[in-house]
């Protein structure tokens, strides 16, 4: 009887309309661990290369960990993982709230999904027992609309995961959604379930897996809320959110603005998390069994922007996409853009920064007003950025479905030099942490599999001079014990990098959030991890043998890029991040070097025992157990 999880993961195929429950044995379980890692390893065996990713042949996996479910702060996450309609590489997404921890209640750990339903479905699980029911009445319905009539047809308590009508219009970055406000975003997974005519996986499940060790779970659980005052990191998170680090990120310089054009936003006070904790927060929320409670809830009742809490609240991403991005400093707007959002299930990152791209594009004369259907599109304009942002959901017009193919499909529409202004990687915009001053973070941007992404390592701040013991002791646990100068691409940030990417590609394969557990500022360190995992399995992993998961995830990850055509020339950043930064804050003038990029990329990939083209070798994939995967491999 296996500790922490089920031993079964289910097999849909959606064409025929059948059911297939594998029980893989504890040595496949200790592998991969869940998540993303064990996802690869159908998505590589089943999904033939050159796939439509909006057709059949894609294959859909959703996986939670070994622990999801145990009562423990940050274990409920959820990983997304299928070939990306944006980049034509592996899409992969990671989420929270409580449908993790269901899914596992309900008697699986993971499910893989394959085909394309002949209507419209949704997958019912409840204590083991599994159906496809019809979902055809759900289509063209809000998110809270389809939670609302799923509870009445299955269970109140039930937790639902769905594609949203930004897919159905055809959204490139549509995500998945639960609970009308967590997402699995940033890939295209809400419009790959689509295409595949699934409307919803919805689970609900009364059984708890068994724990090995309970007395050492329950110490480790008990030291989290004690931990959270003294540690100024999570204390600030608990309290604001991720909205914390706004006015920080403004202080030194590292605030997207008008479409990363400068560093700074003279509004970023009226949009930080403390103005929000002022005036419109109603709730903090919280995933199951987690003691930070980070979720924001807001509500406004009164304006021309009132918001319904049950959407949640704008997390930092979303402050800064459709606020200092877009140079809006209208906390109403920019909350009730995210509640957009969330009804249509669509990715906020790639919402906001489409639409300040399409501003910038504007206001440098390359698109007109007659292509934006009449909208004045200029930075600051908060009502022209809500218009835009309900055209894209929408799909409506030419303007609407332009925008809702991502920036840097718009841009080769438009030509005119737009992609002058973009700021996407693999098709995928940028998030809210920038890389001219995040040098470390530049080089993971470029090498990430799926984009530019900022949860893919640790930051740069993190391992620069003047660092406190606190942190430095924690990455010393992972071979990280000499802080660099700030602002640099040494060597060993690079390794720096790495390390810490080996060690966040974990966490998404043992699902557990990287607000909670961590290699730096988290509530819990690494060592912390393994004592956990173990606590829950029974195991003896160590933090080596953790890190060794996290490598093998990188390197299935590269395999499938590689075999469908992505390696170094993939691996590119764009114009903008090689040209100076504008205003007169700290960073003004900060721009990276392709010099410097290339030298990165290059010892990157050495210490990855990757070949110069960023391609795993076939003695690597056996150096980390998974030499089966070199049959992908391109010849």
């Amino acid at each position: 009887m296996p500790n922490g999880y089920n031993g079964k993961i289910l097999h849909v195929d959606l064409t025929k309309g059948t059911f297939e429950v594998e029980e893989p044995n504890e040595a496949f379980y200790r592998k991969y661990l869940g998540g993303s890692a064990m996802g690869m390893h159908y998505i590589l065996r089943d999904m033939p290369k050159g796939a439509d990713p909006l057709g059949p042949e894609n294959v859909l996996t959703l996986f939670a960990g070994v622990t999801t479910g145990a009562a423990i702060s940050g274990q409920s996450r959820l990983n997304a993982n299928a070939k990306s309609p944006i980049s034509g590489g592996i899409g992969d997404s990671q989420s929270g709230g409580f449908f993790p921890a269901e899914l596992k209640f309900a008697g699986f750990d993971g499910i893989v999904i394959k085909g394309k339903s002949p209507k419209p479905v949704y997958l019912s699980i409840v204590n083991g027992k599994y159906e496809l029911r019809d979902a055809s009445h759900l289509m063209g319905k809000l998110s809270g609309e389809v939670d609302d009539i799923i509870h009445k047809e299955v269970d109140p308590k039930a937790e639902i995961l769905q594609h949203g009508m930004g897919a159905e219009n055809g959204v490139l970055f549509s995500s998945l959604v639960s609970m009308s406000n967590r997402h699995n975003g940033r890939t295209g997974m809400g419009l790959v379930m689509a295409s595949k005519n699934l409307k919803a996986v919805v689970v609900r499940g009364t059984k708890k897996p068994a724990v090995a060790n309970q007395k050492a779970l329950t110490e480790l659980n008990r030291i989290g809320p004690k931990a959270i005052p003294e540690n100024g990191d999570m204390d600030g998170l608990a309290k604001f959110g991720t909205a914390v680090v706004v006015q920080f990120n403004h202080s030194i310089g590292t605030l997207p603005t008008r479409n990363y054009n400068e560093g700074q936003f003279e509004g970023a006070e009226p949009i930080s998390g403390e103005v929000m904790a002022e005036t419109i927060l109603k709730e903090r929320d919280t995933c199951y069994a987690c003691v930070v409670k980070c979720k924001r809830v807001v509500e406004i009742k009164d304006g021309p922007y009132k918001v319904d809490p049950r959407y949640g609240g704008p997390e930092y991403e979303t402050l800064g996409t459709f606020g200092s991005y877009c140079g809006v400093d209208d906390l109403a707007a920019v909350s009730l853009a995210n509640q957009i959002c969330n009804e249509y299930a669509v990715d906020t990152i790639a919402a906001g920064a489409t639409i300040a791209f399409a501003m910038e594009c504007c206001e440098k004369g390359v698109i007109t007003k007659e292509q934006t259907a009449g909208l004045d599109l200029k930075f600051g304009n908060a009502e022209a950025m809500l218009a835009a942002l309900n055209m894209l959901v929408k799909g409506e017009g030419e303007f609407g479905k332009t925008l809702g193919m991502g920036s840097e499909r718009a841009a080769a529409k438009w030509g005119n030099g737009a992609d002058e202004f973009l700021i996407t990687v693999k098709g995928a915009e940028a998030p809210a942490h920038m890389p001219q001053a995040k040098r470390s973070l530049a080089l993971i941007y470029a090498v990430n599999p799926f984009g530019a992404d900022h949860q893919s390592s640790e930051h740069d701040p993190y391992y620069e001079e003047g660092i406190g013991d606190f942190n430095l002791d924690r990455l010393k646990q992972i071979g990280l014990g000499s802080p660099q100068p700030a602002y640099s691409l040494t060597e060993e940030k690079v390794r720096f990098a790495y390390e810490t990417e080996c060690f966040y590609s974990m966490l998404d394969s043992l699902e557990l959030c990287q607000f909670v557990w961590g290699p730096t500022w988290t509530l819990y360190d690494g060592e912390q991890t393994a004592q956990m995992l173990n606590a829950v399995t029974g195991w003896d992993m160590t933090v080596d043998e953790l890190m060794e998961v996290g490598r093998r995830r990188l390197n299935l990850f590269r395999v499938f890029n590689a075999r469908e055509g992505l390696n170094r020339n993939a691996d590119k950043l764009p114009k903008k991040f090689f040209k100076e930064l504008k205003g007169t804050g700290p960073t003004a003038g900060f721009a990276l070097t392709h010099e410097e990029v290339e030298s990165a990329l290059d010892t990157y990939y050495k210490l990855a025992g990757w070949t110069n083209d960023g391609v795993p070798t076939a003695d690597t994939l056996r150096k980390h157990d998974v030499e089966w995967a070199a049959e992908y491999l391109p010849a």
